[in-house]
């Protein structure tokens, strides 16, 4: 077969070979104009809208730290929380904070808290050009989310949503039947789920019918911001006798199992003469100071209330105490580790991927108070080992770096930036 062009004659299969090159051509244009575009998006700053609860919790101390370390890489982050959360303190003009007011109308018994936040998310995206938003802890986050996420395509504007499981958001609050169709929904239309733990992403699979993929990224801690070195003046002044220093860190609640706290403080002091610091504040205050005074250790026992950066206070501890009934992860245990301090703690939840057993502390069942007691023992009783542990702590912190976790969140921004809007 012969083909005319231009006087002259062109074969079959040069034709073939013809259509292939400017297919090819295509191709190659194509793959270049998809790199290009990635690369776009991977070098372009960000508009991050950060959602989370302000309160003395691990879920606002990560999203918080989070924002932080994002607006010092160049990322723009808007903050939204009907007050400023405790940690975001930092003066940087990449850091935003929106705050909305949930006023309170005779009409409701419960102020419409959902409402309201969906709104400040929609007004934020829209006048500061939002790419992404990531709220921390299904309940109520992810439903609003998608609220929010609505009311912007019925304007044509595409935000999509990431959402954080921290914990209780799963294992306590999501086991109420009643939350469960709710959070199903608003966790299968996000757009991305990560979970703190494997242990975590584990409970949500087996708890929910989940059918979004659930990426695993662990908390974090600038190890930077941990390498002071420690106060031995200020450790004299709670420990006047040299005597040795147990912390225990939480918001006080029946989960974290306070008095189990007290309970091995207890054990410990009748061998050792020991400290123990509270740090935290919450619904079982009270009941744990009225054990103290009941057990005669209250002269020993020295409640701080709240403090917004624990690091001067795990600098002056010989081991962190943490009981939990369930712990998605153990952010105050990290920071213990990260302060070279060892753990004594549960083998709950995600714990033991923070807590390496006979290394960096020692891990028991939950309410095991002879265990968590022997084990305290063994460590305050022999300064080698307890210094080894100190080293092993450290180590095993410097894998949670916020170097090493941040690029993972950036990742999952960028590939959420690129996707078309369904």
């Amino acid at each position: 077969m012969l083909v005319f062009e231009n006087a002259g004659l062109i074969s079959f299969q040069s034709l073939v070979k013809l259509n292939f090159l400017v297919n090819y051509d295509l191709l190659s244009l194509y793959i270049l104009t998809l790199f290009l575009t990635l690369l776009f998006v991977i070098l372009k700053s960000m508009n991050i809208g950060m959602v989370c609860f302000p309160t003395y919790g691990g879920s606002g101390v990560v999203a918080t730290e989070l924002g932080i370390a994002l607006a010092n890489k160049g990322h723009k982050v808007h903050f939204m929380s009907y007050s400023q959360p405790f940690r975001l303190n930092s003066i940087n003009e990449n850091l935003f904070y929106h705050e909305f007011n949930v006023n309170d109308y005779p009409l409701f018994d419960y102020q419409p808290y959902e409402s309201v936040l969906a709104s400040k998310i929609v007004d934020v995206a829209m006048y500061e050009q939002l790419d992404v938003l990531h709220v921390h802890y299904a309940i109520p986050h992810a439903s609003v989310a998608y609220t929010a996420q609505q009311i912007l395509k019925s304007k044509k504007i595409h935000l999509p949503y990431v959402t954080t499981l921290h914990g209780t958001d799963i294992t306590l609050v999501g086991r109420d039947p009643a939350f469960e169709p709710v959070i199903r929904f608003s966790l299968n239309n996000s757009n991305a789920i990560t979970s703190v733990s494997e242990s975590l992403k584990k409970d949500t699979l087996k708890n929910f019918k989940i059918d979004n993929k659930i990426s695993v990224i662990p908390n974090f801690i600038n190890i930077k911001d941990y390498q002071a070195p420690r106060d031995l003046c200020l450790k004299k002044k709670y420990a006047q006798n040299g005597e040795k220093v147990m912390v225990h860190i939480s918001n006080f609640r029946k989960v974290k199992r306070v008095e189990d706290v007290i309970q091995v403080f207890e054990q410990v002091k009748k061998q050792i003469p020991t400290k123990l610091i509270l740090v935290g504040d919450g619904p079982e205050k009270q009941s744990i100071e009225r054990l103290s005074k009941q057990l005669n250790l209250h002269h020993d026992v020295i409640p701080l209330g709240k403090v917004a950066d624990p690091k001067e206070i795990l600098g002056l501890a010989d081991l962190f105490i943490l009981p939990s009934e369930t712990e998605s992860f153990g952010l105050s245990a990290l920071e213990a580790m990260a302060m070279k301090v060892p753990v004594i703690s549960t083998n709950s939840g995600g714990l033991p991927e923070v807590n390496l057993e006979g290394k960096t502390g020692f891990l028991s069942n939950v309410g095991d108070i002879q265990d968590m007691s022997k084990n305290s023992l063994k460590l305050l009783k022999d300064p080698d080992l307890l210094e080894q542990f100190r080293q092993n702590a450290f180590s095993q912190a410097m894998k949670f770096d916020i170097e090493k976790v941040l690029p993972l969140y950036e990742k999952i921004y960028n590939q959420l930036m690129i996707r078309e809007p369904a």
